[in-house]
């Protein structure tokens, strides 16, 4: 079983108009993944882009809820509409899919995981499992939670993912990106890191500027997860935006920055 990311860089435009969605890159990595379909299990994991960061930021939702009553009602009404945000961009992921004649099927994030200070610390993984017996592909996305500590918070597809590669441990890990994969300064600039060993991620990140950051933490939160993830597999960091990179990942020859366990 492969799980593929899809970030929100990949499928939109963070910097456009809200909820901008391009169709023909999802369109073109269904088609991908339906070469590969049904030998290979695929669960997706998207993120927010240019639909649930806008709301996230806007509402505050990292900030938890206050005693405050208006700030704390202001934020509820935050939680869903960022929320809502993130349903529609999973409904046109799951369009596009079945499009291409791939059995995807919504699985709401927030409906799933429970966290604490935005760590996951419970997941009912049982339907998702059973999906996977049946053949179907679950995808699911980055997405509001409710959480134990602050009350609510923002959930990343990257940390869904280190939760899914920890309970499922796949065969491997994929994360579609807009650059070529870890970079050895910022990305996209210097050269791309072709392999990477988990034990130099943290000297690398010592380089990284970590200090701009979107919602859910941008290429830092990435690798440290991925640090994480391959304790249980193999980790590839993959241009989504060039055809044939993620196919390349999923034989194992491509192009890109790969974390071997």
């Amino acid at each position: 079983m492969i799980i593929v990311k899809l970030g929100g860089s990949v499928f939109s435009d963070k910097s456009g108009e809200p909820e901008n969605f391009r169709k023909e890159v999802v369109k073109r990595i269904a088609k991908e993944l339906a070469t590969f379909y049904p030998d290979t299990d695929f669960i997706v994991v998207h993120g927010g882009g240019s639909f649930g960061h806008p709301e996230a930021k806007k509402y505050e939702i990292r900030k938890g809820l206050p005693e405050d009553w208006n700030t704390a009602h202001f934020r509820r009404l935050g939680f869903t509409l960022t929320h809502q945000a993130m349903l529609r961009a999973n409904a046109l992921f799951i369009e596009s899919f079945v499009h291409e004649g791939l059995p995807a099927f919504s699985v709401s994030t927030s409906s799933v995981f429970i966290t604490e200070n935005g760590e996951v610390t419970y997941g009912d993984l049982e339907v998702i499992e059973r999906l996977l017996e049946l053949k179907f592909i679950p995808v699911l996305f980055g997405d509001v939670s409710v959480d134990l500590a602050k009350g609510i918070d923002i959930l990343s597809g990257d940390q869904i993912i280190t939760y899914l590669a920890k309970m499922l441990e796949p065969e491997k890990v994929i994360f579609l990106m807009d650059v070529d994969g870890i970079y050895t300064g910022k990305p996209g600039e210097g050269s791309v890191i072709q392999t990477l060993p988990p034990d130099e991620i943290d000297d690398l990140l010592e380089k990284l500027d970590c200090s701009a950051r979107d919602v859910t933490g941008g290429i830092c939160n990435k690798l440290r997860e991925a640090k994480k993830i391959a304790e249980h597999s193999e980790v590839w960091f993959v241009n989504g935006l060039v055809p044939g990179r993620l196919s390349g990942a999923i034989r194992g020859d491509g192009f890109g920055t790969r974390i071997v366990p």
